[in-house]
């Protein structure tokens, strides 16, 4: 057997542009991965907010010249009565819809993360208002809420309650599209919450129950907090949907003027104040105007409920 070894193999370099291939792989393949989603946003989602920002800066009607106007549609925005009266609609109904249905989605949460008889079905059940068509909901609720043969004045009769014109008064029109939005999305949100229910872990709910803590204490000082995260998006989305409310108060007295939202403007939101301007009126750089207020009411409310989320969150 021979000692000699045998020379060693020289080793292999690698090519400059396999080098900045590999390089660029690790660096560049992470990008590529997500610009889909981005380059999606760009041109559908971010080109139309600043063209609609570029056609509020001008008076823009269907026929003749577009002329440059600077802030002059937003001016007017600001004094116009009507835009303020939409605003207000949007989020009276807003308010008036949430608050209960955020309650009763808690309700529903609560119940169906605990050990009952056939409680996949019921989960299930709470979304089916959900995939319904949004038309067909509010064509009967329309009937429901009707003057004369409505369900809910012949109700109303058994107390001694004269009927309601559901669509003349604001408080009535509020409440009777409330309740529609509510029929949608309550079962939707409580099973946002059931979902976020099962990822809390069982030991606090053991450790409170030794401590002699009652299901309701266990609510309010393991549930509810631990929640509040998933609280601030589901409010998040509320407001998103909220303030692009139109379906339900367009179909809710529909025929002519439907887009008014009543003789006196009392059910008339912000995006059919929109779609007014738009396409009744056609004043597209005015509208152009409401679509942009509409987007910074939306951010700024975002804004000031993630404060008040973090301060409550910084107080505890």
């Amino acid at each position: 057997m021979s000692d000699t070894l045998a020379p060693a193999a020289p080793a292999r370099t690698r090519s400059p542009w396999r080098s900045r291939l590999s390089r660029w792989d690790l660096k560049g393949s992470p990008y590529a991965f997500i610009s889909p989603f981005f380059i999606l946003f760009a041109i559908f989602g971010a080109f139309p907010l600043l063209y609609t920002f570029w056609v509020s800066l001008h008076a823009w009607p269907l026929l003749g010249e577009h002329t440059f106007t600077g802030l002059d549609n937003y001016q007017k925005l600001l004094s116009d009565e009507q835009f303020w009266n939409a605003a207000k609609n949007t989020f009276g109904i807003f308010v008036v819809s949430t608050v209960p249905q955020y309650a009763l989605a808690l309700w529903l949460a609560v119940t169906l993360n605990r050990k009952i008889r056939a409680r996949t079905l019921f989960r299930i059940g709470v979304v089916i208002p959900n995939v319904t068509s949004v038309a067909a909901v509010t064509l009967i609720f329309g009937m429901i809420f009707a003057k004369g043969f409505g369900l809910a004045n012949w109700m109303l009769s058994w107390f001694g309650v004269a009927s309601i014109d559901w669509t003349a008064h604001t408080w009535s029109s509020w409440l009777a599209i409330s309740m529609m939005v509510d029929w949608r999305w309550t079962g939707y949100n409580a099973l946002i919450f059931l979902a976020a229910m099962q990822a809390i872990p069982s030991d606090l709910y053991e450790a409170a129950a030794i401590d002699g803590a009652s299901r309701t204490r266990q609510f309010w000082s393991v549930t509810l907090p631990l929640l509040r995260p998933t609280i601030l998006f589901t409010t998040i989305t509320s407001i998103i949907g909220g303030v692009q409310l139109f379906t339900e108060p367009l179909l809710f007295a529909p025929g002519a003027g439907a887009i008014q939202g009543g003789t006196l403007r009392q059910f008339q939101t912000l995006t059919m104040y929109l779609i007014e301007n738009g396409f009744t009126r056609f004043e597209f750089g005015y509208a152009g105007a409401v679509a942009w207020m509409i987007f910074l009411l939306v951010l700024v409310i975002s804004l000031i409920n993630i404060l008040i989320v973090r301060r409550i969150s910084g107080a505890d």
